[in-house]
Formats: C-alpha cells, structure tokens, sequence
C-alpha cells in the first residue's frame, strides 16, 4: 500500500470550541473508517502553520485516498491536499536506479 500525507486546514466556522472540535473530529474518523474500510492510520498530528492537521496513513489506492480528501472536505475543510509519501530507504534505491 501507498503512504499519504493529508494536510487539512479547517474552515473558522468549524474549528468551535474544544468539544465541539473533539465531537467534529471522532464524526470525521468514524466517516472515514467506515466509508475507507482498508485505510490504515499512522499518526495524526495538530499543527502550528498554514493547516490546522496532518494525518500520515496507507491507503490501497489513489482512489482511496482522494475519497479520504472527499470527505475531509464535506466535514469542514475548506483545504485537503493530499500527498503521496516515500519511505526514505525506498527513495534512496529509486534514486541509485537513476544515477
């Protein structure tokens, strides 16, 4: 499976207070592990920038993962860009293919 890195940025209608951003966040996940049953979570990270969260996770395929942005997106984000991720060792033997 594939890596992605999926950075948020909420809309300011969304973010509320702590328990109403806790209460968006568990209906957010819950979406997506029912509707994207063979995603696997890595870390979720909040973060201090541009975007309010990134979440790091395997998804079968790119369909899988944009379906991921979808819904992220129909939850209260006004941005979800989603990037494909390289384990490092993996990268380095790709590029030695090159040089």
């Amino acid at each position: 499976m594939a890596t992605y890195v999926l950075l948020t940025k909420l809309s300011p209608s969304s973010k509320g207070d702590a328990d109403t951003r806790e209460t968006l966040g568990r209906d957010w996940f819950t979406t997506v592990k029912e509707k994207c049953p063979g995603v696997v979570w890595k870390d979720h990270y909040a973060l201090l920038g541009p975007y309010d969260f990134m979440d790091i996770y395997e998804a079968p395929s790119e369909e899988v993962a944009a379906k991921v942005a979808m819904i992220t997106m129909s939850k209260g984000a006004v941005n979800a860009e989603t990037i494909t991720a390289i384990p490092y060792k993996k990268y380095l033997e790709i590029f030695k293919d090159v040089d």
